[in-house]
């Protein structure tokens, strides 16, 4: 019986590791939805304002998605990634045909879906053997953006963007002063340093006037001559083109810090237009590089 055990355990885990190399294969051209989230990196993007000990719990093993410390041992379904894990593995799996109960899991909840603190293998081991749920000892961390069981970190991120759009246009006045269509960002955190940019903005207005100049006001002469400028600048000469996967608006950040500098590297008289232009030509992508290093990675592959 011991060797039967052992001889199942041991099939159980060859097939569970066929799988996960059938889901790499079948995911080549994109592997990140293969990819188990790292709790690291989800914090990193939310920034949970706290955490609150939930105690013991059933939890669906479809909801957990990630782990804290062992997110590239498996991927997405918790198969075995490794060879390193088998050992590991196979005991979890030996003890699951014995019918041994093992101690509960921990894990984080955040978001509605869950992260392993301790119990990957057993969470592993239970997905393959077909369990629907399983005890665990949860932490909840908070926030105020739902997440799904099939989220990429990038659909995670554009999920975070449209949030935080939604909550400024929603708290701020800035929906008088630009569209919402207007405003595309790739990174998190970027319509919050846009709002910076107005208040900066109304400083400098306010500094020969008596009387506080409005927010509203202050954004209009904003958008008429920095934001609608420059963007009409990017889109005229194509220099989004140079920046892949980036946006107008990423753009128009990353040129109005760049021609702060250089004003104060040359002087106030240097033009915004020269700025973008100068901006694309230092960091952007000419079709030269692309073409390059589309060669280079062909060689590399």
């Amino acid at each position: 019986m011991k060797h039967y055990i052992a001889q199942k355990a041991q099939e159980d885990f060859n097939k569970a590791r066929g799988k996960a190399t059938l889901g790499m294969i079948l995911n080549y051209l994109s592997p990140e939805r293969q990819e188990l989230l790292s709790l690291q990196d989800v914090r990193d993007l939310l920034h949970p304002k706290g955490e609150s000990y939930q105690g013991m719990k059933t939890v669906p093993l479809d909801r957990i998605i990630g782990s804290e410390g062992r997110y590239k041992d498996f991927n997405k379904a918790f198969l075995p990634r490794h060879e390193h894990v088998r050992n590991r593995w196979q005991s979890i799996d030996r003890a699951h045909i014995s019918d041994i109960i093992l101690p509960p899991i921990k894990l984080y909840e955040i978001g509605g879906v869950y992260f392993v603190r301790d119990g990957n293998h057993r969470v592993s081991v239970a997905r393959h053997q077909g369990v629907y749920a399983i005890d665990a000892e949860v932490t909840s961390l908070t926030t105020e953006i739902s997440l799904n069981p099939k989220m990429t970190i990038q659909d995670l991120k554009k999920a975070i963007i449209d949030y935080e759009k939604q909550d400024v246009f929603l708290k701020s006045e800035l929906g008088r002063i630009i569209s919402p269509h207007e405003l595309s960002f790739t990174e998190t955190g970027r319509i919050y340093e846009l709002l910076r940019h107005i208040q900066g903005h109304k400083y400098f207005m306010n500094l020969d006037k008596k009387e506080e100049i409005p927010f509203v006001e202050a954004g209009r002469s904003w958008y008429r001559n920095l934001y609608r400028p420059i963007i009409q600048v990017i889109k005229r000469d194509k220099l989004h083109k140079r920046f892949p996967g980036r946006t107008p608006s990423d753009l128009y950040m990353w040129i109005i810090k760049h021609w702060h500098e250089l004003k104060e590297k040359y002087g106030e008289d240097f033009s915004m237009e020269e700025a973008a232009r100068n901006y694309a030509e230092t960091f952007g992508t000419s079709w030269s590089n692309k073409i390059m290093n589309l060669l280079l990675r062909k060689r590399n592959q």
